[in-house]
């Protein structure tokens, strides 16, 4: 997958375990690595050397545009050219799954074993419109805790653990004694509709691939397993029981233990 004519960035990671060959994990729209945290410590590190990236955009890595698909992918590859990856499995879920996707389309012999985590390589249309308008209209400097800003999102986000989530966002700066958000919002806007692209036909990706569904969301469909056979046709699908869209957070356990099998299968 050569791009001479994208312009990547050193992505922020954290990483976890010494042995075993290295998985990387890429985490959703408004996440970071920080969410993976847990699971990469507890469950893979005593069988991987995990890296938790964060993408362009978000976390602690740089403000960068274009947000899409082939240039985040891009910024995965540098990463591993960087810490000299010359094949590690992939896991990605949501925004994170289709990156993944892109990675293992564009540069197959990169990518040991894939797992896309409740996402298919369709457009889709923008869920997350509501939460982005709300990002944009909330300035966390105008409030003085994270308690205050929370109860300003729960107007226009009324879950709790949606705002638990975005909340991980915060910054707080102890000179200027102002909160900030940490993502590109501005720049997550502006390519929002190349966030809910399609990941381009015309490749395919032969070696194994894990998708993992949760039972309570509506990401992957049985309308979309064509499209999933024809990139990539050793493909399978895992339902988790009692898992929404965020799986890995829903049903931890059951997940690790899918992801697990999955990656530890002798080839």
């Amino acid at each position: 997958m050569s791009h001479p004519t994208l312009q990547t960035v050193e992505l922020a990671y954290r990483s976890y375990g010494t042995e075993g060959p290295p998985l990387l994990i890429l985490h959703g729209l408004l996440g970071s690595s920080g969410n993976w945290h847990t699971l990469a410590g507890k469950a893979f590190a005593p069988h991987f050397r995990v890296f938790t990236l964060d993408l362009r955009g978000h976390g602690r890595s740089p403000h960068a545009r274009p947000i899409d698909y082939p240039t985040m992918a891009a910024d995965v590859l540098t990463f591993m050219d960087r810490h000299r990856l010359e094949k590690a499995h992939v896991l990605g879920h949501s925004m994170g799954g289709k990156v993944a996707m892109e990675l293992a389309l564009g540069a197959p012999e990169r990518v040991d074993r894939l797992v896309v985590v409740d996402i298919a390589p369709r457009a889709y249309e923008p869920r997350h419109r509501t939460i982005l308008d709300a990002l944009q209209v909330i300035d966390p400097a105008r409030y003085n805790s994270r308690r205050a800003i929370d109860q300003a999102l729960a107007t226009y986000v009324p879950e709790a653990p949606i705002r638990q989530f975005l909340l991980k966002n915060l910054l707080y700066d102890p000179a200027t004694r102002r909160y900030t958000w940490q993502m590109d919002l501005e720049g997550l806007i502006r390519y929002y509709d190349r966030i809910n692209a399609a990941i381009a036909n015309g490749r395919r990706f032969t070696g194994p691939v894990l998708f993992v569904k949760g039972a309570r969301s509506d990401y992957i469909t049985d309308a979309d397993l064509p499209a999933i056979r024809r990139l990539f046709p050793a493909a399978r699908l895992v339902t988790i029981p009692g898992a929404g869209h965020w799986v890995h957070a829903d049903a931890p356990e059951a997940f690790a233990r899918t992801v697990l099998a999955f990656l530890q299968e002798k080839s």
